[in-house]
């Protein structure tokens, strides 16, 4: 994604669109993209890029994994079936890396 921001002169995370740089359209696929991102963050899986440290919050994992959950519950029956795997597969992955940090 940094290549592609550099070749098409845009800040990371945005894309050129009509002679500008923009943000993409927000998908459901993108907004839980996101949130599996922080969940990462939070867990200690990521580094922060910009004190190149890693660390945990265990309290703000659980509260994006429990909002993933609220999703799921609120979503059901409305999602397309990649949608249902993606956020199934996300949140059973997020389950299992938090109930491993802190056994």
């Amino acid at each position: 994604m940094a290549d592609e921001a550099k070749c098409n002169g845009c800040p990371p995370g945005q894309v050129r669109e009509g002679g500008r740089c923009v943000l993409p359209e927000p998908t459901f696929t993108t907004f839980i993209m996101s949130l599996n991102t922080s969940a990462l963050f939070h867990l200690g899986e990521m580094v922060d890029p910009e004190s190149g440290q890693k660390g945990t919050d265990l309290v703000l994992a659980k509260h994006t994994i429990d909002t993933l959950q609220l999703l799921k519950a609120k979503t059901a029956g409305n999602l397309t079936d990649r949608e249902k795997e993606l956020l199934e597969n996300v949140l059973y992955d997020l389950q299992m890396r938090y109930v491993k940090v802190t056994s």
